[in-house]
């Protein structure tokens, strides 16, 4: 068949969702790809025969560049006689369920990767997304949510196809790039990135925004660093709240114990040399960097949102807190911190659990989701 994978930014395509199109190919399928061409797309899908398509997508909603979009993805569907359309991404999934919503013999698949409405947020995303997700969910074949809250909403939408409903785990996770660290090895590493045996290490990679809320983990650090002066807690991101955070960390006389690291490709190897992942998020999808800290065999403590919980059970493999819960993730810190019997136990929990994330996982229960999805 001929299949069109929309993204609002070329990033989506690169970061995760290479290997889903490399599946389809393998197959037999032919894939071409529809986006805003932020970064080149990833060179293998290029020598495998995709097609990219630039579209010019923008983030904001109310952008008029959308209106243009709107218009060249429905030309590129009509010309290029594709008879599935797997979307990703709210806007650039919208603008392509509204531009295709007349055309017959196209099946439209759309995977949420975490709606911009859910339980917490305010009332505005609900009166706008959710208006929006309600109005498209007639013009689409088939919906995955990737997590608890997503799916239970996906179920009372009314889709062109009632039972076509499906729940992933996210992704897939690449199990392969991500491994638990000995002491030997751990130690290793801390002398190669100049960090001592005894610092305890916490650890989150995400942008530096408001919805992650690092400033929850700034203020934690702060009531944690006089009673223990080597916790350090390492943020790798970049993000408009940069400045901001330098500024308060500077003030509160936190710079020997929090470090803005920025973008870095060696993630697998900052955990490896960390003691604890932690995630204030106030809402997520299903995250990848909490998979990763799994794989890694750590300790997790995590705000309580969407996504988050469907990874962490507290006394199991971590600690879910409270929104904006200071004292929380305090205490939660502190009992990790000394307790051995809990850091091994939440590592071995960990480390289990993962492998129903794996890449392998998903690619499967994606495959069993286009079997039908053609078949019927």
């Amino acid at each position: 068949m001929k299949i069109l994978y929309v993204t609002t930014i070329s990033d989506t395509i690169n970061a995760f969702l290479v290997p889903h199109i490399k599946m389809l190919i393998e197959q037999g399928h032919e894939v071409d790809i529809a986006c805003n061409i932020k970064k080149n797309i990833n060179s293998e899908l290029i020598e495998l025969g995709c097609k990219v398509h630039s579209i010019p997508f923008h983030r904001s909603p109310v952008k008029k560049d959308n209106f243009i979009a709107m218009r060249k993805i429905g030309n590129i569907v009509f010309e290029g006689n594709y008879e599935i359309i797997h979307s990703h991404t709210p806007i650039a999934s919208f603008l392509t369920r509204l531009a295709c919503r007349k055309k017959k013999n196209v099946k439209i698949l759309y995977t949420a990767h975490g709606f911009h409405f859910y339980k917490g947020a305010p009332i505005k995303n609900w009166i706008i997304y959710y208006s929006i997700e309600r109005l498209a969910s007639k013009w689409t074949d088939g919906i995955i949510a990737i997590n608890e809250e997503d799916y239970s909403v996906v179920q009372k939408l009314r889709l062109r196809r009632r039972d076509f409903v499906f729940k992933t785990r996210g992704v897939g996770l690449d199990l392969g790039k991500y491994s638990y660290a000995n002491p030997e090895e751990k130690l290793n590493l801390r002398e190669k990135y100049e960090y001592k045996k005894n610092d305890f290490i916490l650890f989150y990679a995400a942008e530096l925004n408001d919805n992650k809320n690092q400033e929850l983990l700034i203020n934690t650090m702060y009531s944690l660093k006089e009673k223990y002066p080597d916790i350090i807690l390492l943020l790798a991101g970049e993000g408009p709240l940069k400045e901001k955070y330098e500024e308060k960390i500077r003030g509160l006389g936190l710079c020997g114990n929090i470090k803005l690291l920025g973008y870095r490709n060696d993630i697998s190897q900052l955990l490896k040399i960390s003691d604890i992942a932690v995630a204030s998020s106030k809402r997520e999808g299903l995250p990848v960097n909490i998979m990763e800290a799994m794989a890694t065999g750590l300790p997790l403590i995590v705000t309580d949102c969407r996504g988050q919980r469907d990874l962490v059970t507290t006394n199991r493999n971590g600690f879910i807190v409270g929104m904006d819960d200071t004292n929380g993730f305090v205490e939660a810190i502190v009992k990790i911190m000394e307790s051995d019997k809990l850091i091994k136990e939440f590592s071995k929990n960990n480390l289990n659990d993962i492998q129903k994330y794996s890449l392998n996982n998903v690619i499967l229960e994606m495959k069993s989701i286009y079997k039908s999805l053609i078949e019927n």
